[in-house]
């Protein structure tokens, strides 16, 4: 305690603190790994959808490792962002930043380095527009997501859901070099799934929210709410997710997936609707994972089933 006391000063002037004990593992953790892990699945996802055969594998490692140093970077910055909010959550207080262990100046210089390194390989390895796309993304995630709308306004998981979809349509011009229609469709399944994945969350851990002043829709309008609004969200995800096989960039293996992995989605939605039921809605959080994994797996074979 009285260690994390001493390096409260150096936190709130951005100083650096005494790098004592610090690893490789709290520097990886500030990347928040598993999630960049997602990103980069969906982003191989959208490499291999955007060709019929497999890309080459400069494509598949420098276009991925440029994606993954850059989301990583935006991510070490919504660590030092959320600093003071970590500390008053349960899953997040013993983040690296949130504790003191690392400054919150060498994690923006950490999280600069990352977004560098990022830019160089995916402009001179890959191509120009993937790199500047995946900028954007970070600066949406980074400064228009977790400096502004997560603080002001309870539809923040909404708006600032697009720079989460993303991936895939970087996947796919990091391969073609373009923006195609279908790469949009899966940037669209993934920004209509995001609002109910992350309301269920925000149910379980309402209480969390509401300490730390986070304008979650739960907090500001209820559960029965946002329960209503999942539902309603996932029947907007059911339809978006059967566009690839109405615009013809899948077939009837895919239509088949969607429509079982939907229906199951919905009644998780309905079942949290009846109940209202904090542990129904970390099971609706968990299989909303399990949905969108599973759901781009039928993408993936019915594309190279049919190719």
């Amino acid at each position: 305690m009285s260690e994390h006391v001493e390096r409260l000063p150096a936190q709130a002037s951005g100083e650096s603190v005494p790098s004592a004990g610090i690893t490789w593992r709290d520097y990886l953790e500030l990347t928040k790994p598993t999630v960049v892990a997602m990103m980069i699945l969906t982003s191989v996802i959208g490499m291999l959808l955007a060709t019929s055969g497999v890309p080459g594998w400069e494509v598949l490692f420098y276009g991925n490792l440029g994606i993954a140093l850059l989301a990583g970077a935006a991510a070490v910055v919504n660590h030092v962002v959320d600093q003071k909010i970590d500390t008053v959550m349960a899953r997040t207080r013993k983040r690296p930043v949130a504790t003191g262990k690392i400054a919150p100046l060498d994690a923006m210089v950490f999280a600069t380095g990352l977004a560098i390194a990022g830019m160089v390989i995916l402009v001179w390895q890959v191509n120009a527009l993937t790199a500047w796309l995946t900028l954007a993304s970070l600066v949406g995630y980074a400064g228009v997501y977790t400096l502004f709308l997560k603080r002001m306004t309870p539809q923040n998981i909404v708006i600032g859901g697009l720079a989460g979809a993303m991936p895939p349509l970087l996947g796919w011009t990091a391969v073609t070099g373009q923006i195609d229609g279908h790469a949009l469709l899966l940037v669209l399944i993934i920004f209509a799934w995001t609002p109910p994945h992350f309301w269920a969350l925000a149910i379980h851990r309402k209480e969390e929210y509401a300490k730390a002043g986070i304008p979650m829709l739960p907090v500001t309008h209820g559960n029965r709410y946002t329960e209503l609004h999942i539902l309603l969200y996932t029947l907007i995800l059911l339809a978006v997710s059967l566009l690839p096989f109405v615009t013809g960039m899948s077939g009837v293996i895919y239509l088949a997936g969607a429509l079982a992995l939907g229906a199951r989605f919905l009644q998780y939605a309905v079942r949290l609707l009846r109940g209202d039921d904090r542990r129904v809605a970390l099971a609706t959080f968990k299989y909303s994972i399990t949905y969108l994994m599973a759901l781009f797996v039928f993408l993936l074979v019915d594309h190279f089933v049919f190719f």
